[in-house]
């Protein structure tokens, strides 16, 4: 891992946009380039909703990790591709969120990125200030390496149940190596876990719209993989979906007690779920 963080660190690209970075900066954080920012705009403009989707996929994270804390009694949560939203206020992160759910009070949450910036960042100021959460330079493209590393092995309970929340399935272009992932994560997680998937879509992309829209996603962020509903349901298959089951993020689990955040006041395309542009999905593990 140490010589990915520093191949990966020599090749920090700043003047083009990223997507984990694209994510933070939709969502008003600080953990991204102005060539983030300006790409941002770039969406906005062709499709204003771009910011609201990233809300909305950050409330639905919300809203997973406090139910499965909550209600499910986990107190272990991998979190993959998230970018550790620098957005949310102190108090307010996916591993505050966590903490304050659970009736546990030794919550652990292991962030995994491949961004060296955002690693870099987030292991400036969170790890020196808690010592439940660690944030590991990890690739969802070399799973078998992630999964293997010594903070992720030894950090993590691997013989008790654990959340793995991966947000970054869009970045696996490759259908078979998407289906290796999923299969290496369910298969590695101790029984009694959970799995949580987002997925970005064109399902609610009008027809007449989608090859303008393609075409500047290939262009502005290429190798992005872009499912249809079935195609996600065929990622999850096999696995035993909690309720309500592969929805738009907004519909998962919206208003329900103990899961909804101060936040959900103002719930991210709530009249408009299809808007948000996402999938969401919680499995167990049996």
């Amino acid at each position: 891992m140490h010589q990915r963080a520093v191949r990966n660190l020599a090749k920090l690209e700043t003047t083009q946009a990223r997507m984990t970075r694209l994510f933070d900066a939709a969502a008003g954080g600080k953990n991204n380039f102005q060539a983030d920012k300006d790409m941002v705009r770039h969406f906005e403009q062709a499709a204003p909703v771009v910011t609201t989707a990233a809300r909305a996929v950050l409330q639905f994270l919300s809203r997973v990790i406090r139910h499965l804390a909550a209600h499910e009694g986990v107190d272990q949560f991998m979190i993959i591709g998230s970018g550790v939203p620098s957005g949310l206020p102190p108090g307010r992160r996916l591993h505050d969120l966590a903490r304050q759910a659970s009736p546990s009070p030794a919550v652990r949450t292991v962030y995994v990125e491949n961004n060296p910036m955002v690693v870099t960042m987030a292991q400036a100021t969170i790890e020196p200030f808690s010592d439940l959460v660690r944030v590991v330079d990890g690739d969802v493209h070399e799973i078998d390496e992630m999964l293997g590393d010594r903070v992720v092995q030894t950090f993590l309970d691997w013989d008790r149940p654990i959340a793995v929340l991966l947000l970054s399935a869009q970045s696996l272009d490759d259908e078979e190596y998407a289906h290796y992932v999923i299969k290496r994560l369910r298969h590695t997680a101790p029984a009694g876990s959970f799995l949580a998937l987002a997925h970005t879509t064109f399902d609610a992309v009008p027809q007449e719209l989608l090859p303008a829209v393609r075409d500047m996603l290939a262009m502005t962020l290429p190798r992005l993989a872009i499912r249809t509903k079935e195609e996600v349901e065929a990622l999850l298959d096999g696995l035993d979906l909690v309720d309500p089951g592969l929805v738009w993020v907004p519909e998962w689990h919206a208003g329900a007690p103990g899961d909804a955040a101060p936040e959900d006041d103002d719930a991210a395309c709530a009249d408009q779920p299809a808007a948000s542009g996402n999938y969401g999905a919680v499995a167990h593990i049996p």
